[in-house]
């Protein structure tokens, strides 16, 4: 098993946020009779020791969900995790060993499996995506496009896999795409409105179209310019347009085969929607052991 540099510098998830939804995902697989299948054949009082393990290479991100899961399901079983998030594991590496209740470990399984899996295929992608842009300035961040309830987590998973954060909301920056700028009666307007409006603390940035539209904006000075489908060519003249004056991201038309190419272009940011809403789930296994 090999360890990231990112595994050590990750702040958690609150446990607040953890809590929640673990505890939501119980309630709806449990719902009003609770897990009839382990109640009906395994014995009160049966113990069972168990491993988490990888079916796949991937990174490893939920671990706190997954000890969470076992946790809030009341009985005496005991987490102990063999892998860090933010961790590079192998086909058959042990994420961790569950002991105790056999009746909870087998109630917890698939919600501890889900949290684990969900957010370990988001980090997977994630590293994907960051070590194709190896060597230039390029980030790679998220988008808003998360599964509703989950955005917190999903990001977390981001940060596993080496990604950065976007905006966590609505509520935390402001970001003028194209519909805005309709209704706000063109960019400038849109720009000053907005500065008019933000507290001091409050991030500004703007979506433009073409070439044209960045000149355009550039003199009111917004904090970072979104670059919206742009070609290469066109990434690469628009560096040269805002020559430093703003932070340039680059979006729409990103994928494996592409990112490196828009990387060498020069812009600051990538932001990559498929990074949470087209992950694939890591495959990993709960299994009992002797």
């Amino acid at each position: 098993m090999t360890k990231s540099h990112h595994d050590n510098d990750l702040p958690p998830v609150p446990r607040n946020i953890v809590d929640q939804a673990v505890s939501a995902a119980l309630a709806e697989d449990l719902g009003l009779a609770g897990d009839i299948t382990t109640l009906a054949t395994v014995p009160h009082g049966t113990t069972a020791s168990a491993i988490i393990a990888a079916r796949e290479r991937g990174v490893v991100s939920g671990l706190a969900l997954a000890e969470a899961t076992f946790r809030i399901l009341g009985d005496e079983v005991a987490f102990e995790p063999e892998a860090s998030d933010g961790a590079l594991i192998s086909k058959g590496d042990v994420l961790a060993r569950v002991s105790g209740c056999a009746r909870s470990v087998l109630t917890g399984e698939r919600v501890a499996l889900n949290f684990l899996g969900r957010m370990s295929g988001i980090a997977t992608l994630t590293r994907a995506y960051v070590n194709q842009v190896v060597g230039t300035s390029a980030r790679i961040v998220d988008t808003r496009k998360t599964t509703p309830g989950l955005r917190a987590l999903e990001k977390y998973a981001v940060r596993c896999g080496g990604g950065h954060n976007h905006r966590t909301g609505l509520f935390d920056a402001i970001l003028i795409k194209d519909n805005h700028i309709a209704a706000a009666g063109g960019p400038l307007a849109a720009i000053r409105a907005a500065r008019e409006h933000a507290g001091h603390m409050v991030k500004i940035e703007i979506e433009v179209d073409t070439l044209e539209q960045l000149r355009e904006i550039l003199p009111l000075a917004p904090d970072a310019v979104l670059l919206d489908n742009m070609s290469t060519d066109e990434l690469r003249e628009a560096v040269a347009i805002a020559g430093g004056q703003t932070l340039l991201e680059a979006s729409g038309g990103v994928d494996l085969d592409s990112v490196r190419a828009i990387a060498e272009s020069g812009v600051d940011i990538i932001s990559v929607g498929a990074l949470t809403h087209s992950a694939p789930v890591l495959d990993l296994g709960l299994d009992f052991v002797e």
